[in-house]
Parts: structure tokens; sequence; C-alpha cells
């Protein structure tokens, strides 16, 4: 009688704590654990087929159209670079700068154009040089 009294004891005081609920929860997280753990380590030993790779060597080019104000450019012709400053409309790019390995008029031109995707003619009516020897 004394154990069958002493275990009501117990029970009672584990439904009023609410340790009834509590004394399994680890228990459970320890079983979701390993259950995870095992089907995780199942899934990271099967092949996984692509039929795309992917390069990291490629380079990605974006275009963006823009409204030219004014090209500088600064040839330096002891370095044989030319440093081009272009000068925007646009409120989220307003100025672009690009380093030529040129100082031949021509290709500047010809490079800055095909960077820019203007015309010939445009970017001739846009820059301004600036010589130095």
């Amino acid at each position: 009688m004394r154990n069958n009294s002493r275990w009501r004891a117990i029970k009672h005081w584990l439904q009023a704590s609410g340790a009834e609920f509590w004394l399994p929860l680890p228990f459970v997280a320890i079983a979701f654990w390993f259950g995870t753990n095992t089907l995780m380590a199942q899934e990271l030993r099967q092949p996984q087929l692509t039929e795309t790779r992917l390069q990291a060597d490629t380079q990605l080019k974006a275009t963006v159209s823009i409204n030219v104000l004014l090209i500088n450019a600064t040839v330096n012709r002891q370095q044989g670079v030319t440093q081009v400053e272009v000068e925007t409309t646009e409120p989220i790019l307003k100025r672009l700068e690009l380093e030529l390995p040129m100082t031949n008029i021509n290709q500047i031109e010809a490079a800055i154009a095909q960077e820019l995707q203007l015309s010939l003619q445009d970017v001739r009516q846009l820059v301004r040089y600036e010589i130095v020897e």
C-alpha cells in the first residue's frame, strides 16, 4: 500500500509541476538529432549528378545604357596609358573611369565607343583630350 501511495504522490507532483512534459523532452530532442543526423549522412553519401557545371573562370559583362554628358581623356604618352573620365546624367552612375593601354587617338576613340556602346561619331563629339608628354 505504501508503494502505491508513494507512486500516486510522485505522479501528482509530476502533473502539478509540469515535469511530466519537460522530463522526456531531452530524450525526444536527442532522438530527433540522431534521426536527422542519420538522414543527412545518407543524403551526403549519395552522388550528385549534375548536367551543367559551374564555370568560375568566366567574366560576366553587364551592359547598361547611360546618357553621357562629357568624356575627358588624359593621354600620358610617357607611360603609354590614357585615363578616361565619363560624366553621365544618371543619378546612380554620375562618373565612370577607364584606363586604356593606348595613346593613339583613333584607338582611344574606338575603345571608348566599344566600352560605352556609342557610335564613333558620338564619341568624337563628346571627348575632350589633355595630352601629357
